[in-house]
Formats: C-alpha cells, sequence, structure tokens
C-alpha cells in the first residue's frame, strides 16, 4: 500500500464519518438512576487475557499476537526481497492501543499498525464480525489482503476468526 494511500485512510477521519459533538446530547444529571438509563448494558472490569480466559470469557486468547502478526514478522525481509514497501496492521480499536500492541511485540519498526476507532473502515469492507459472546463486541475478521496502489490483488478471509490459516504471510507471500 503506497504511502499517499494510507495518508488519505487516516486523513480528516472525524469530518469524514460525520461526527458530531458530544455536547448536542442530553447529559445525565444530578438526582438521575444510573442503571434506568442503562439497564442492559455491562461493564467489563479491566484484566489481562489470561485473567479473561481464567474467568472462562475468553476463548483461544492471543491468536492475533501469537500467530498472525509474528508470521508476518518473520517473513519481513522476504516481503522487502519481493519489493513491498509496507506491511500494515490495522484492527478495530484506538491508536493508542495499537502503538502498545505494536511495541510490545516489539515489531513497530517492521509493521505499521493502525486503529480503526470506530470499526468503520471494516464495516465499510463488510470484513466484521460480533465477537460480544466472548465481551470483544464488533471486531474484525482474520484477514489479510495483497494491495498493490490501492487496488486489492488478493483478499484471504478466515472462516474461523481463532485460527491462522489462509491470512497467515505465507498465502501472501505465495499471492506476490
Amino acid at each position: 500500500m503506497k504511502p499517499d494511500l494510507v495518508k488519505r485512510l487516516t486523513k480528516s477521519l472525524p469530518a469524514t464519518l460525520g461526527l458530531k459533538s458530544s455536547s448536542s446530547l442530553a447529559k445525565v444529571t444530578t438526582g438521575t438512576e444510573i442503571l434506568s438509563i442503562a439497564p442492559n448494558v455491562s461493564l467489563q472490569k479491566a484484566r489481562s487475557w489470561d485473567e479473561g480466559q481464567e474467568s472462562g470469557h475468553i476463548w483461544n486468547p492471543g491468536v492475533c499476537s501469537e500467530e498472525h502478526v509474528p508470521t508476518y514478522m518473520e517473513n519481513i525481509d522476504k516481503f522487502k526481497a519481493k519489493g513491498i514497501d509496507t506491511v500494515i496492521c490495522v484492527s478495530i480499536n484506538d491508536p493508542y492501543v495499537m502503538n502498545e500492541w505494536a511495541e510490545k511485540l516489539q515489531c513497530k519498526d517492521a509493521i505499521e499498525f493502525y486503529g480503526d476507532f470506530d470499526g468503520s473502515f471494516h464495516k465499510s469492507l463488510k470484513l466484521v464480525t460480533n465477537l460480544s459472546n466472548v465481551l470483544l463486541g464488533t471486531r474484525s475478521e482474520r484477514w489479510s489482503a495483497y494491495v498493490v496502489d490501492g487496488v486489492i490483488k488478493d483478499l484471504n478471509v478466515e472462516e474461523d476468526p481463532s485460527v491462522v490459516t489462509v491470512s497467515a504471510a505465507q498465502t501472501i507471500l505465495e499471492q506476490i
């Protein structure tokens, strides 16, 4: 993917998405029974993947970090040898989490990470899945694409989000 395409994708997101100021929304006031406003909402205490697994709320944790992204990290030199300018990881998450994730995986210099903070990019591509049953909400499907000058040449979408087969780096390397 060329740098100018990345710039176009990330330029002026709030205006492009039609985001409005939160000041136009009604706010809760003193005396309001908070649970009456959000009766079917449950908040989840922040916890690690390991704690989530112990509680039985997360299945097959770490696929992205332990299986998917590493296939690209391990093959970055092969991508460069084939003339690939940029390997990008995009996920439905905020850019701050994406930065921490890249740093944790120690691949920030090899792979560019982008946050699709509200899922609009993935929704536009019809590559979203609902993982609310495991407390993850709307997430990106597990996929990879070989993109040349902004045009998808090959698209690989996993049928099962808990595995890495067709979306692994080796598939893309064979498609280049």
